[in-house]
Order: C-alpha cells, then sequence, then structure tokens
C-alpha cells in the first residue's frame, strides 16, 4: 500500500463512545511502534502479519487499564507459530505515553504459503493484567477459534467477560518512493457494556462459545447490531490512514451515534528489561546451574526476546549463591 508521511495522530490510541448506543470504543493507529518491534527480529511475512495483528490488538484492549498496570496478550498454538507474547505497559503517570513490546517463536521450516493464521495451530488466547506488586494477577483464556487471531479476542471477550466486543483491523506494508517499506496498521474496537443475559444462565457449564446475541437483550440487541452495521462499512485506508484522521472517522461510520471522544493515549515501543532484571531472574540457579551456562570464554549471556539486547556478565556475579553473599 502507498501512503504518506507520518502523521500526528500516528501512534495514539483514541477512546470514545457512543452516546445514542451505550456502546465505547478506541481508534488505533501503529506506525513507529509497528517499525521498533519489527525490526528486531528477522521474521517471515506470515510472522510479522501476526505480531502487527496481536500488537494492535494489544494497543486497543491496554488503553483501558490502570496506570502502571501490566497487560499481556499470549498466543499459544502447536503450529509452526508456537507463540507470540505482547506487553502494554501503562503510563507511570498522566500525560506519559505507554509502551508496548512483543515477539514471536516460531519454526521456520514448518511455514507455508498459507495465510498468517493457517501458520497457528490448535491453542489458545489469553490474557492477563498484572495490577503491581503483591498483587495476584488476572488470567483468562480462551480456545484459538474463527481464521484470525481478531476473531480469537473477540470470543474471548464474549466467553470470558461476557462483553460483547467487535475489532475491525488493518495492517501490512506501506510503501513510499525512494524508501524502504515498513508495517502500518490501523483499527477500531467495539464494546457493548450491559449486564449479562439470562440466558447466559442456560448455557453455563456447556462448553458452547458465546455471541454477542447470547449477551445481549431489548433494544441493546437493535443498537449493537446497528452500529456493527455501520462499522462493516469502514475500508481498510480509512484505518490505516493518512487522510482520513480518527475523528473524521468516527463521524463518518457513526454521526447518528452521537460519537463523543476523549483524550488520546500516545504509545512507543518500549521495553522494560535491564542488566539488573537479568541478575534478579538468574539468582534463582546455583553456583553448579551458573557454571553449565558459562560459555567457552567464561562468561553468561542473555538475550532479550523482545528488543533484542545482548546482556554479557561475568559468573562470579550471578547466581544463587553470590546473592545470598550479597544479602549477608
Amino acid at each position: 500500500m502507498a501512503l504518506g508521511s507520518k502523521l500526528a495522530w500516528d501512534d495514539t490510541v483514541l477512546p470514545f463512545q457512543l452516546d445514542a448506543s451505550d456502546i465505547r470504543g478506541r481508534v488505533a493507529r501503529l506506525d513507529g511502534v509497528l517499525g521498533g518491534i519489527l525490526k528486531q527480529h528477522d521474521y517471515p511475512p506470515q510472522v510479522e502479519a501476526l505480531v502487527a495483528e496481536v500488537a494492535l490488538l494489544t494497543a486497543l484492549i491496554g488503553q483501558t487499564i490502570k496506570l502502571r498496570w501490566k497487560l499481556s496478550l499470549q498466543v499459544q498454538s502447536k503450529g509452526a507459530v508456537r507463540m507470540i507474547a505482547t506487553d502494554y505497559f501503562a503510563p507511570a503517570s498522566e500525560g506519559e505515553p505507554a509502551r508496548i513490546r512483543a515477539y514471536a517463536s516460531f519454526d521456520r521450516d514448518r511455514l507455508d504459503d498459507g495465510a498468517p493464521f493457517d501458520q497457528v495451530g490448535e491453542g489458545y488466547f489469553a490474557i492477563l493484567i498484572h495490577q503491581g506488586e503483591n498483587m495476584r494477577p488476572y488470567q483468562g483464556i480462551t480456545p484459538l477459534v474463527g481464521s484470525s487471531i481478531r476473531a480469537c479476542a473477540e470470543a474471548y471477550f464474549a466467553q470470558s467477560e461476557q462483553l460483547p466486543t467487535r475489532f475491525s483491523l488493518s495492517f501490512g506494508q506501506a510503501r513510499e518512493p525512494g524508501k524502504d517499506s515498513y508495517w502500518r496498521a490501523g483499527g477500531i474496537m467495539l464494546q457493548h457494556m450491559p449486564k449479562a443475559s439470562p440466558l447466559m444462565a442456560n448455557r453455563e457449564g456447556t462448553g458452547e462459545l458465546v455471541s454477542a446475541e447470547d449477551l445481549l437483550d431489548g433494544d441493546a440487541v437493535e443498537n449493537w447490531g446497528r452500529v456493527n452495521i455501520l462499522l462493516d462499512t469502514v475500508e481498510d485506508l480509512e484505518l490505516i490512514g493518512p487522510t482520513v484522521p480518527p475523528t473524521d472517522l468516527l463521524v463518518r461510520l457513526f454521526h447518528e451515534e452521537q460519537p463523543r471522544v476523549f483524550d488520546a493515549q500516545a504509545v512507543r515501543f518500549g521495553c522494560t528489561c535491564s542488566e539488573d532484571r537479568v541478575r534478579q531472574s538468574l539468582s534463582i540457579y546455583s553456583a553448579r546451574d551458573i557454571e553449565k551456562m558459562t560459555t567457552e570464554d567464561g562468561r553468561v549471556t542473555a538475550d532479550c526476546q523482545f528488543c533484542g539486547a545482548h546482556y554479557d556478565l561475568d559468573p562470579a556475579t550471578v547466581g544463587f549463591d553470590n546473592d545470598i553473599s550479597d544479602a549477608k
């Protein structure tokens, strides 16, 4: 796709509400964030597309978590793409950008020429929310279903959260004359916020996947259906830009639903790895274990899966025994 240069609303998430429908949502545009994530790795195109999709979902979902919390999305499968992991770090304070990081684990020999989601086999989609130290993380899991990670996320919210949810996503490589291609992504998330339908009581324990129709009744059914029909008219270039700002897009799609926007959240690529964190992770190992990890050059090395940072440590300064001696 051919696109213009970076714009002011790139790498932002814009929350909004449709006052006439009791529906809220977010619009996200990612540019530099995807560049920061994908340039760290030599991913094949199918894997890049999957990582871009999950990173976009992470931005849309993560915008709602509280300051200093962390949201993680994980896709685990038995397919050629074994795992996709993303983290959304909420701002430390109001006005600061959120940070996103992501990586994928895959078996290159098992990849084929099929669609990106064809590279994902049987497995599960999970959302984890870390609320801070001394707080038990929240975790929700749903099977991988449908034909995209987007469909898995929609099924998760219906099944685990009982929230009718819809995503419309677009992502791909942008090309400009005289420049290298780069990834862009854009999407809209819609979510109805009703109480659980009485129909849910009859489905508990059945193992059936829940749909939006199972969660809504009365006027909510008509509202949700109408807004989804409007969302179906969105075009890929409207989602990604650059000609239509998110605010104009909301008016174009939902002007009769009385859209109301809130402050946009900036997002950036960012990783929390550090030498101190590496040393902390190695502190559980004994001196004998550290010896087995030591290279022929007499060093203990570690690489961050998310950002590619390389750490080279003296084995005498890491491990369980060293941690105890330092604490004395």
